[in-house]
């Protein structure tokens, strides 16, 4: 596969180039408050996450559904927290999305045939509509449970543990996606060929 001016890129340092792209605001938020502090951060992460987005249409011509949200869960928290001066609201941002995340999966058990995990991975794996209400369900359950911790740290620790915090459960839903689909993986379907046999 062949990235900008022909350099070739394997496939995972394209994930790896993703992932830096969907979690650059967050890391930017994380290094600006190291040197000067909270609301310095919540500006770093408001201009971070329109920058993100902005680099995203000029190389797609599309913006993402989740892109649109989570700048306006951004600007609205943000905006908040420097109004007012209090970063309480900042701390809200993560259990807003996670929340919100959780009404998403939540809903898609009720709105049209597929569940959402069912339509994001059903073009990689097959399984049974029991396995895939199971996975999309925990899922939910999972950023449910994210929100709450999120509440119970910013409450309950002090305002750089929060970061800290913040900055490790970026990865919480990979380690969460890996085992699961480890779990999963004894419920896959063979995938039915599409090669006559002769």
């Amino acid at each position: 596969m062949e990235y900008q001016a022909g350099v070739a890129l394997s496939a995972p340092a394209i994930r790896i180039m993703k992932f830096l792209f969907d979690f650059f605001p967050i890391l930017l938020f994380f290094g600006v408050y190291q040197f000067y502090g909270i609301y310095a951060a919540t500006a770093a992460i408001m201009v971070a996450t329109v920058v993100q987005i902005s680099l995203f249409w000029l190389r797609f011509r599309r913006v993402e559904k989740m892109h649109l949200w989570m700048l306006g869960i951004v600007m609205v928290a943000g905006g908040a927290t420097l109004f007012f001066q209090n970063p309480l609201f900042i701390k809200w941002k993560p259990t807003i999305a996670y929340w919100l995340f959780a009404l998403i999966l939540f809903g898609s058990h009720f709105i049209g045939d597929r569940s959402l995990i069912e339509r994001m991975l059903g073009h990689v794996m097959q399984t049974s509509q029991r396995v895939w209400h199971s996975m999309n369900f925990s899922w939910g359950l999972f950023f449910l449970a994210m929100g709450v911790v999120n509440l119970y740290v910013a409450y309950n620790y002090p305002e750089d543990i929060w970061v800290k915090f913040k900055l490790i459960s970026v990865f919480a839903p990979m380690v969460f996606a890996v085992g699961q689909m480890l779990v999963a993986y004894r419920f896959l379907e063979e995938k039915p060929s599409t090669e006559q046999k002769s």
